[in-house]
């Protein structure tokens, strides 16, 4: 068995995350990955409020394309991102018909930026509150947390982690890591039985690298490189150490195209 076949086995599950600009971009760019990348297996969305294209209704773009070339023409499983912070606490989940009709199966239930409490769009609402929205209201999708190894100490996100799991999170996503040795910590440190999915993503460029550090308090390993080889490198370890732990994984080019990321990446 070649490497490359070591890897399309294992991890069991590769997402790429594809930025919801218009539903043309979202149809152009998951034609280049049915065409040229057949060891994806699903496409997740975040919800960004810049544009008009909600993740769940880009969801519905993503599930209404075919999947893999040489497939069987399924479409591919689509993860919105729902953003806690727009959820009226006092109304029905507002996405949860167009996650019905689109066939969505499963969401990630993340905080969201930091809310205006005074305008008519945001509310001081916490993740696991929505968490324990959904398998109220939509007992048949399976709900992912955030994890973020960053912003807190170890203890505090894993007691946060815990409330999301006994609020009805099946699992996590993580925020991007650039060390796999990290990401062993981690992984000695998550519950058995829960479905992890690790982020990589592309910091090309040194205003990229300011930001992380500055927004998302991420300390860079000594060998980090802001490039795309390096990045092209270091997600064909985390795939290794992903597979490893049974795990899965999600790969989001930023400011880089799909296939400029990931294209010859297995």
């Amino acid at each position: 068995m070649t490497l490359t076949q070591q890897r399309l086995g294992s991890p069991p599950r590769i997402s790429v995350e594809l930025v919801p600009r218009s539903a043309a971009s979202l149809t152009a760019e998951v034609g280049d990955i049915a065409a040229k990348l057949p060891w994806v297996t699903t496409i997740n969305v975040p919800d960004l409020l810049k544009f008009d294209l909600r993740s769940w209704d880009a969801c519905g773009v993503v599930r209404g394309l075919p999947g893999p070339a040489g497939g069987d023409g399924t479409a591919y499983p689509a993860i919105p991102h729902v953003r806690a912070a727009d959820v009226d606490p006092e109304a029905p989940l507002p996405m949860a018909g167009a996650i019905r009709e689109h066939g969505i199966r499963e969401v990630l239930v993340v905080s969201g930026d930091d809310a205006d409490y005074f305008s008519q769009s945001t509310y001081p609402v916490d993740a696991v509150d929505v968490i324990r929205r959904f398998r109220t209201e939509l007992p048949e999708v399976r709900v992912y947390a955030g994890l973020d190894p960053y912003r807190n100490g170890v203890a505090a996100e894993m007691r946060y982690l815990e409330r999301k799991l006994a609020a009805g999170a099946v699992g996590v996503f993580t925020q991007p890591f650039f060390d796999t040795a990290f990401m062993r910590a981690w992984a000695g440190l998550l519950p058995d039985g829960i479905e992890v999915w690790w982020g990589a993503t592309t910091v090309t460029s040194p205003a990229s690298v300011g930001y992380w550090r500055r927004r998302n308090l991420v300390a860079f390993p000594r060998s980090f490189e802001p490039s795309i080889e390096w990045q092209r490198d270091y997600a064909r370890q985390a795939l290794d150490v992903a597979g490893e732990h049974g795990h899965n994984v999600y790969l989001m080019p930023v400011r880089t195209a799909v296939l400029d990321y990931l294209d010859g990446l297995l």
